[in-house]
């Protein structure tokens, strides 16, 4: 099931696709995100709205608390049956929401969930195995390992090979492009942090 999760970073100005996709907003984002998506749950502390969003929230959670309220959502999300979930407003404004947010893809997937994070230049997400870029000819990718090194076993497609380890710390993996319409990369342990630094042509 698709799922679509709604944040208060930098407000997102692109269209989001919430057919058939279950829909949850973080609280200050209900303000950049009302007139552009359907919204099926509000969640958060709300601390950051000074208006009672609709749908009114079914809980309350408070300010001082363990985990941040997209952590929250997107552990409901998950709980819900989402497996397929894209996250908008996750970039910009604090520098450690964003760092947190890095996180939260990282921990869908390691419930076996695929997730990105997506605005207006750029989509991330984590992989491993291989990572199939299909139609994507002409756009810049950069590869970081997340959590530890990647040890990538071959790459078909982009400009530039890549050495048989990315170790964690390490920028090797920036700013590679897709000169062909069926590109790969095959990273065989450790995960991968992909980010599509450029959506359109180079």
């Amino acid at each position: 099931m698709k799922g679509v999760l709604l944040l208060n970073g930098e407000p997102y100005t692109g269209e989001i696709d919430c057919e058939n996709a279950l829909v949850y907003c973080c609280d200050g984002a209900y303000l950049w995100a009302k007139d552009k998506a359907r919204i099926d749950k509000n969640i958060g502390d709300f601390d950051s709205l000074d208006i009672v969003p609709e749908p009114a929230p079914e809980e309350v959670y408070p300010a001082e608390k363990d985990f941040t309220d997209g952590e929250i959502a997107l552990r409901k999300l998950i709980g819900a049956g989402a497996d397929d979930i894209a996250i908008y407003g996750g970039f910009g404004r604090r520098a450690d929401h964003f760092t947190g947010n890095l996180q939260l893809l990282y921990f869908a997937y390691m419930q076996g969930v695929k997730a990105k994070m997506v605005d207006e230049d750029a989509e991330v997400f984590v992989s491993d195995g291989r990572i199939c870029f299909t139609g994507l000819k002409g756009k810049t990718i950069s590869v970081f390992p997340f959590g530890g090194s990647s040890h990538i076993i071959g790459s078909e497609g982009l400009k530039y090979s890549y050495p048989e380890a990315l170790n964690y710390g390490e920028c090797r993996g920036i700013s590679n492009i897709v000169e062909k319409d069926d590109a790969y990369l095959d990273v065989q342990e450790g995960d991968a942090v992909l980010v599509f630094v450029n959506k359109g042509e180079v």
